[in-house]
Parts: structure tokens; sequence; C-alpha cells
């Protein structure tokens, strides 16, 4: 037959030293794993990419790119058939279990490193999705990646000390304790994650505040073992992730959400202002629109009630009823809230004077804004109290300032002027008994004439 002639042929150009069948031999079988290697590059390879690129995901066929999937599947593909041929490479028994081993093992570790390229790939294409911004699966793909490594590392030493997988994980199950000590962070950061992710607790993007660990910003990173939190300053602080789950912290999201953001602010009003309002003053502050409908139903009911005192109980003003410029202030506070444009009314809107302390009378504004941006806010809270704070010498009321050193330093200059100036009246009574009104002028200093 031909093909028994070919042989033959072929046989007659075989070298019959030893050495030399062993070098063809090696020579032959890298020669067929490069060529294996091209094939699965060019064949298998090229029609995942191309699939790929037909079905429209070409985010998934970069991400694979980039994260060298398609490479090491290919590097695994050399190293399987030498393991797989080395065996037939004449004169090398002593050195075939070796190599075997060897490449078997790096076969395997090519196919799971191309495994987590994919793992990789996956998280790079989701974080390009509009889910990602809410919800994170990194702590899931960081957990896949360790089971890889686990599983790899359990394969390769059982290929290498050529034993069973399951007498490895068995000699494992007796460090059982010991690992479950080394990985008590691994562990206690999945459940988390798990539990943050499932439950909605925590989303990237979400402004939290953590006074206990310094974090009080918006979620950057929501990791296996870490939060990245960027704080106000442009600081990033990592916590734990387990931490967000056993320990206690405020999230903003649901004020977001809601689209309005709570002013709850005091002015602290001086107690020696507060008063009575005499008809005349109720009267003039009909001029203020906001304050014209109270004033009016105000006046009605206190007519009414203190007609039904008599005659002489009526004349005592301890016994009537009478406006206070406090409570004035309160209602035009609250009638302010109540037709500004950027405050929500259909939340709850509240002016409420609190327990008087020893720096003042506190009068609390208490609103949601309808905006919940930061610098929004701060805008419109500021224009609400800048006009509370103008309106209060309007209704005779003066805002608490505790002393400086500049008012303690005027009350000195004050009084030493004062005993300056009744020291020299007293001297120009002893000296000049005629002249003491004419030398002496009242908080215009002192002199003799």
């Amino acid at each position: 037959m031909d093909w028994d002639r070919l042989v033959v042929r072929l046989g007659e150009y075989v070298p019959h030293e030893a050495w030399a069948q062993t070098l063809v031999g090696i020579g032959a079988l890298v020669v067929t794993a490069l060529i294996a290697q091209w094939v699965v590059a060019r064949i298998v390879l090229f029609c995942a990419h191309r699939l790929l690129i037909l079905t429209g995901r070409d985010n998934w066929d970069k991400a694979l790119h980039r994260r060298r999937a398609y490479h090491n599947a290919w590097y695994a593909v050399p190293f399987a058939v030498v393991s797989l041929g080395v065996g037939l490479v004449p004169h090398m028994e002593r050195a075939v279990s070796v190599v075997g081993r060897l490449a078997h093992a790096a076969a395997w570790i090519c196919v799971f490193m191309a495994i987590g390229g994919v793992l990789s790939a996956l998280q790079d294409t989701y974080s390009a999705t509009t889910k990602a911004q809410t919800r994170s699966i990194k702590g899931y793909i960081q957990i896949g990646k360790l089971m890889l490594v686990a599983i790899c590392t359990v394969l390769v030493l059982s290929i290498g000390l050529d034993r069973s997988p399951l007498w490895m994980i068995s000699g494992l199950g007796a460090l059982s304790a010991v690992l479950l000590l080394v990985f008590k962070d691994t562990l206690l950061s999945f459940v988390a994650s798990t539990q943050l992710t499932s439950n909605d607790m925590l989303r990237i993007g979400d402004w939290i505040e953590m006074p206990q660990a310094n974090a009080d910003g918006f979620v950057r990173d929501i990791a296996l073992h870490t939060v990245k939190v960027q704080n106000w300053d442009n600081t990033v602080t990592t916590v734990p992730t387990y931490k967000l789950f056993s320990e206690s912290y405020r999230n903003y999201r649901q004020m977001f959400e809601s689209g309005g953001r709570r002013i709850k602010r005091t002015l602290r009003v001086d107690a020696t202002s507060v008063r009575f309002l005499t008809d005349d003053e109720a009267q003039g502050l009909m001029r203020f629109r906001l304050l014209r409908d109270y004033l009016t139903a105000k006046q009605t009911d206190l007519q009414q009630a203190n007609s039904q005192l008599g005659g002489e109980l009526a004349l005592v003003p301890a016994n009537r009823r009478r406006l206070t410029n406090i409570g004035t202030f309160r209602a035009y506070a609250l009638a302010f809230i109540k037709q500004h444009a950027e405050i929500r009314h259909d939340m709850a809107q509240m002016v409420r004077m609190m327990e008087p302390q020893s720096d003042g009378i506190p009068v609390e504004v208490y609103c949601f804004t309808a905006l919940t941006a930061w610098v929004e806010f701060e805008r419109i809270q500021g224009d609400i109290f800048d006009h509370m704070l103008a309106i209060l010498p309007e209704l005779g009321l003066r805002l608490y300032q505790q002393p400086s050193g500049a008012d303690v330093g005027a009350m000195g200059d004050g009084l030493g002027r004062a005993i300056q100036h009744e020291l020299m009246r007293e001297r120009a009574l002893q000296g000049h008994p005629g002249s003491a009104e004419a030398g002496w002028e009242p908080g215009g200093g002192a002199g003799m004439r």
C-alpha cells in the first residue's frame, strides 16, 4: 500500500541515535503544539470574536480583549498538547511524569485565568450600564475570583502531588478552623455585601454620613472588603463593608427621592425685647400684607374675649388679652414660609417657640425646600433667614448676641466717662456753686467755662 511505503520511506530519515530521536520527538511535539494553538486562535477564538460582533455585543468583545481572556485561553492550548503528547516522545520515560504534570497544571492555570478575565469583562460591561449607578456587583465578582483561585490552587496542588483533588479537600477540612480565622473579614464582608445589595441599603452615589469612621460624602465604590466614600473635602474614606452592616450610619437617599430637604434652624430672640403690642403698633403692622389677615382675625378674637370681662376688669391691662411682638413674629414667619415659591407646601411647615434658655428664646423654623441640591438648599435657607433677621426690628425684637470684647470695652469706656463727669461735676459744685450747670454738659464731656 502507498501508506506503508510512505511509512517505510519516512523511517529511513529517522536517526538511529537515542538523543537524536528525543530531539526529533520534542521538535515534533513543539510544532504540533504551535499548530494547535494557531488553529484555536484562528478558528475557535476568531469565531467567538465574530459571533460577538455580529450579535451587537462589541462591548463584550472589547472587554474580553482588554482583560486578556482570549490570550489566556490561547496560551492553554500548547500546554494541553504537551501534557497529552509528551508520552509519545521516545526515550523520555524519566521526564514524562514531571513534564506532563507541569504542563497539565500550567494548562489549568491558563484556563482559570481566562475565566477570571471573563468575570472582569462582566464587571466592565455592567459598569457601563445604568444599573451600575445604583447597584454594584463588584463584591460578587471578587467572591467568584476568590473561588476560582481556591479551586485552581487545589487542582494544581493535586496535579503536582499526583493526588486526587478529594484528598486535598479532605485535608483542608481539618484546617477549617484556621481557614475561618484567616478569612474572617472576607466572610463577614461577603455576608454584609450580600445584605446591603439585596436589601437595597446602600447604592453607588448615595450620600452617607458615618461620624465614627469620619465618612461624610458620596459612595463611589462598593467592593467586597471596602466601601469608598468621597468626602466633601475631596478626601476618600475607606470603610470596611461589614461595618456598614453592623454599625449605624445615615443615608440621605430618601431625602433626595422625596424631593424635599428639611430646614430646621432657630433664631434666638433677646428675652428683654419681648413685650405687648400697643393698639397703635398693631394698627401700624397692618401695612404688612402677610400680617393683615392674622391681625384682623386676632383683633376680633381679642375684642370678643375682652368684652366678656366687664367694665372694671377690662380696665386692668393684666386682665386683658393682648398681642405680643414675638407671637406676631411667629405668625409673620409662618405666613412668609407658606407663600414662598421654593418651599414644599405639601410637607410639614411650622414656626414654634421653644423653652427659653440663658442665651435667649429659641424660635425654630421647620419646613422643607423644593430643591434638594446642596447649593440651592443653602441659598433658599439663607434668603429665608436673611428676611427674618431683617424683620425683627420692625416688631420691636432683638436677636440675642453674647457680649464680645468690644462690647465689654465700650461698657468700660462709658463707665469711666460717667465717673469722670460725676467727679468734675462734684468739684465744680464745691468750688463754684453758681457755675455747676454752666460748666457741665451731659453726654458731651465736662469742663469749666
